[in-house]
């Protein structure tokens, strides 16, 4: 009985040991960039990190990041002063794109539209206004030297709160248990392809099989017209105190959004406030190829040239480049 336990551990093992040293050669685990909050509260990447982002249990997406020294995934430092030319996208995780190579970027596409510019990607996934325009408060006077601020928005999710708070769930995953665990290749990539759903399923189950019970609350998933309304004026009045808050430059700042999913009550709003945006709606309506990835809603490569035309010509019309001076707008 001793020998078999024995020779079934160290079979166990060494089969682990063999499936560690495939993912790492066959490079099917992700590297996980370390978080950080800096000394303004604002969350992003630590700097200077490099590595792989991989998604899909059959490597269905693998692409190369960049953390550069101002904590974002860029091919480029950012360095705004007087004398050139640049633009800021600001947005979540469509705009860091790990889901991409950092070399073929949006803002690297965008380049090649205009190359006059440079493109600062600012993006960082889990983004919302809030985190936005905190960022860019924060960092005022670098902002302040940029020509043009693009921030990339959707009215469902991202006008959930009406203030910045730092949010502890994304730095908790920095605990150092969980640095360790994620030093392993075997458990990154059982993680991401579901393997370790049912037995963490499991374990919360059995946690709360011995907490205190609570009244349970009828909950009703049907979201009638009024309640919708409600939402979206709620979702409007956390717009308005954010910009109010930490100050909206409408000359020089655009938003990035999709009309077909944003609501009629916010576009007249913007409209009737003269709050400036880019819809990219149509130009993904009308292609005939796909503008997102199987696997989840990001933009693949195709769609992410339709994002960057659109963006080159919102540029371009504002007239954000003239042949001797930048027009301000």
């Amino acid at each position: 009985m001793k020998k078999l336990i024995f020779k079934s551990s160290l079979y166990l093992f060494l089969l682990l040991i063999t499936l560690e040293v495939l993912v790492r050669v066959f490079y099917l685990g992700k590297d996980n960039p370390t978080r950080l909050l800096d000394e303004h509260k604002v969350e992003k990447w630590k700097p200077n990190q490099h590595g792989y982002s991989v998604t899909g249990n059959r490597k269905q997406n693998f692409s190369e990041f960049n953390i550069n020294s101002s904590g974002f995934n860029s091919y480029r430092e950012f360095n705004p002063k007087h004398g050139k030319i640049e633009v800021a996208l600001v947005g979540d995780s469509f705009i860091e794109g790990f889901h991409q190579h950092y070399y073929n970027s949006i803002g690297k596409k965008i380049e090649k539209f205009i190359p006059e510019i440079e493109i600062y990607e600012y993006g960082y996934a889990g983004y919302d206004f809030a985190d936005q325009l905190h960022l860019i408060h924060s960092y005022q006077k670098d902002f302040d030297l940029i020509d043009h601020v693009i921030l990339g928005i959707k009215f469902s999710n991202d006008l959930e709160r009406d203030t910045y708070e730092v949010v502890t769930s994304r730095l908790a995953l920095e605990s150092p248990l969980n640095k360790t665990l994620k030093k392993s290749k075997l458990l990154v990539y059982c993680s991401s392809i579901g393997v370790l759903d049912p037995p963490q399923i499991f374990i919360r189950k059995a946690i709360n099989l011995f907490r205190p019970k609570q009244k349970k609350e009828l909950v009703n998933n049907h979201i009638t017209p009024k309640d919708k309304e409600e939402l979206e004026r709620k979702y409007l009045a956390n717009f308005e105190h954010l910009v109010t808050k930490y100050g909206y430059d409408k000359k020089r700042f655009t938003l990035l959004l999709d009309t077909r999913i944003t609501p009629t009550l916010f576009l007249s709003y913007l409209k009737e406030n003269e709050y400036s945006y880019i819809d990219f709606s149509s130009s993904f309506t009308s292609s005939d190829q796909p503008t997102t990835l199987i696997y989840d809603r990001h933009w693949n490569n195709h769609g992410r040239e339709l994002i960057a035309n659109v963006i080159s010509e919102h540029i371009q019309k504002k007239r954000l480049i003239s042949q001797q001076f930048i027009c301000d707008f």
